[in-house]
């Protein structure tokens, strides 16, 4: 996966992704949409064959914080989803 940010300013920065699940993405867009900082989160795939995605966040504050704190949430929920899994699965 390859992220770069295509414009940053104080309250909107956009990304644009590659080689990444669009899934993950929008995992990230539901925690960032919790917040009542962000004003829009919006997840677009640029074009199918190019594996090629757009990530746009407008917030009230510093929205790079923004999505740094959304993935950290995302992380923490991700591990604690191993945790439970691997609980329950037993090896034969």
């Amino acid at each position: 996966m390859d992220a770069q940010v295509l414009t940053l300013e104080p309250k909107e920065i956009s990304f644009s992704i590659t080689d990444a699940d669009i899934g993950i993405l929008y995992i990230i867009q539901h925690e960032l949409l919790k917040e009542s900082k962000i004003d829009f989160a919006g997840v677009i795939v640029k074009h199918p064959l190019t594996n090629e995605i757009h990530m746009k966040i407008n917030s009230n504050t510093k929205p790079l914080g923004e999505v740094k704190k959304a993935t950290d949430s995302v992380i923490k929920m991700a591990e604690e989803f191993k945790k439970l899994f691997n609980s329950k699965i037993k090896e034969n």
